[in-house]
């Protein structure tokens, strides 16, 4: 699967992330992969996890979600469709890998900083983008 970005994108990522600011984090609902599937569908129209959304209530629930595709977790997924750049050169829009208390966590690179949903918060937090252990190029 080829995924390009829109010629739009950067307007319609600003869009996106504006609109998830203040949503609460639920799983299967606003988590920090349906987040950084959201900002993908925002850039390039192709909606990731249109099968899932909403299908699950926990984390272990979409990572069981994600083993019936054939990965173990949703960072391998992000791996599988997206070519890995080391997080210094990491751009606005693609995607990071930051570790977490819960395991790795998928967020939205902006600058040097990186949105991300974060479980138990109301909308979306920042994170240094020194922090990233992988990255994604969308």
């Amino acid at each position: 699967m080829t995924i390009v970005r829109k010629d739009d994108w950067y307007s319609s990522l600003s869009q996106y992330i504006d609109a998830a600011f203040r949503r609460p984090f639920a799983y299967g609902e606003f988590d920090c992969t349906l987040f950084a599937a959201g900002a993908v569908e925002a850039m390039t129209g192709v909606n990731l996890y249109a099968d899932y959304a909403g299908r699950y209530q926990t984390l272990a629930g979409g990572l069981r979600h994600l083993k019936k595709l054939g990965f173990d977790n949703h960072v391998d997924y992000a791996a599988s469709l997206f070519e890995e750049v080391h997080p210094s050169m990491a751009q606005v829009g693609d995607i990071a890998v930051v570790d977490t208390e819960t395991g790795h966590g998928l967020g939205i690179v902006q600058g040097s900083r990186i949105y991300v949903a974060q479980p138990g918060a109301l909308g979306l937090g920042l994170v240094d983008l020194l922090q990233a252990s992988r990255a994604f190029r969308v």
